[in-house]
């Protein structure tokens, strides 16, 4: 666990995403909030080939961290691809169908953290307001 209380993990499969040049990339925190899972990573891909793409690296390079999935969804479409790990679920959006579904605002009240491409890393935490 980090020092703002994301997960290790949570920050990995960010920086994975972005490896594969996804954008809008973000962790939003439903601890105590949601009963199903703790985390949601959300990334965007600008085609089906590209959401495909980021979800597959999510996955392939998690699994030889020791981290697999429960459930994958959507991966073949292209449009959304789910990828539940329990703790977590990872949703790769096309930019359409991120703008259409809008989790950001159906979990709203959620603190988010923004990874940003770069070395180290970074990320960014914001509570909601």
């Amino acid at each position: 666990m980090t020092s703002e209380g994301v997960p290790d993990v949570i920050r990995r499969a960010g920086e994975l995403a972005l490896e594969r040049k996804a954008h809008d990339v973000m962790a939003l925190d439903l601890r105590g909030i949601n009963t199903a899972t703790d985390f949601f990573v959300l990334a965007s891909g600008s085609s089906d080939v590209q959401v495909k793409a980021i979800a597959d690296h999510i996955v392939d390079e998690l699994k030889k961290e020791g981290h697999r999935p429960d459930h994958v969804e959507g991966v073949g479409g292209g449009r959304w691809a789910l990828l539940d790990y329990i703790d977590f679920v990872v949703h790769v959006f096309h930019v359409q169908a991120r703008e259409f579904y809008q989790l950001e605002s159906l979990w709203g009240d959620a603190p988010r953290t923004e990874f940003v491409d770069g070395d180290a890393g970074e990320a960014s935490t914001e509570s909601p307001e």
